[in-house]
């Protein structure tokens, strides 16, 4: 088989077109949490049953379920929000991507603007996990 340009590009495309999306790293302040983040900033992600969709399905409504949030973007394994604060209005954005191979939602959530969240975004993915998690 002979390599060509073109045979490199089409297998690149394909291997990232499978590769899941990366989410947006945390800043140097104490407004964000992720599941890629390390020290204070980290969080587990999320574990999921059933397929994909399913997991995305229940994604969406726990989201919508969440006072004042709106969903901004919402692609096959990947999900976006805002929320915004209730007094000031101030918006935290979260990304949330279904990992169907390791069986997981990882997710970034911060504040725009600000230094401290005051733990919001903490309590938030929390609130997100017990929604997302089976009954005991």
């Amino acid at each position: 088989m002979k390599v060509t340009p073109a045979l490199v590009f089409a297998l690149l495309s394909a291997a990232a077109l499978a590769a899941p999306p990366a989410l947006t790293p945390c800043p140097e302040k104490p407004n964000c949490v992720s599941t890629e983040a390390s020290g204070k900033a980290q969080m587990a992600p999320i574990p999921f049953s059933g397929t994909v969709a399913e997991a995305q399905d229940a994604l969406r409504r726990a989201l919508t379920a969440q006072p004042r949030s709106m969903i901004t973007r919402d692609e096959p394994g990947l999900v976006a929000a805002e929320f915004r604060s209730r007094v000031f209005g101030f918006v935290d954005a979260a990304e949330f991507v279904i990992d169907a191979d390791a069986r997981v939602i990882r997710y970034r959530s911060g504040a725009r603007s600000g230094h401290y969240d005051f733990g919001v975004n903490r309590e938030r993915m929390d609130a997100l996990r017990a929604a997302l998690s089976p009954p005991r």
